[in-house]
């Protein structure tokens, strides 16, 4: 089925940078999701697209505890516990008490979940070097830097204008 409406040329970064940005961040983010998808597939066949972002920052912050999830994707800790209780569920994950705080656990991948998530973002970086391979090296650098940047703004700025999620938020994150 095609669209029958006539496109409009997207805004030039030149005369108008953050439309020209809104529309490439749009973009990304739809791609993005699509990706996050195909990674947790390649992970698990049942595992849900969301869980991908929490497996990552797990793989990278290993004890990390789930109200520290939970904040850090700006989701209610309800949200995440019952994205971890599934990936505990799939054997990718392990919960343990935290010896500092008998109230919270450290949770960490288990060697299968690792192995796991270790297979999807080799998978992702050849994807990319493929994608990107009449790309200079210097370009994918200046990229990843300013998505880092980019990244790290946003996140500041929406921090000091935010209220606190709410515990029982039903959302999930987005991309990590």
């Amino acid at each position: 089925m095609q669209d029958s409406a006539t496109p409009t040329t997207p805004p030039d970064p030149e005369t108008d940078p953050f439309g020209a940005l809104e529309r490439e961040l749009r973009v990304l983010i739809r791609r993005a999701q699509s990706t996050a998808a195909q990674m947790a597939r390649i992970i698990h066949p049942e595992l849900d697209a969301s869980a991908y972002p929490l497996l990552a920052h797990i793989a990278q912050y290993p004890n990390s505890r789930g109200s520290d999830l939970a904040a850090h994707f700006g989701v209610g800790r309800a949200t995440v516990s019952r994205q971890l209780s599934r990936m505990v569920e799939l054997g990718l994950v392990h919960r343990e008490t935290d010896p500092e705080d008998t109230r919270g656990q450290c949770i960490t991948l288990t060697d299968d979940g690792a192995a796991r998530f270790e297979h999807a973002r080799d998978s992702r970086v050849v994807m990319l070097e493929a994608a990107l391979t009449d790309w200079e090296k210097d370009d994918i650098s200046q990229l990843a830097r300013l998505l880092r940047r980019y990244s790290a703004d946003v996140v500041s700025w929406l921090e000091s204008r935010q209220e606190p999620v709410p515990t029982d938020a039903a959302s999930s994150p987005a991309a990590s």
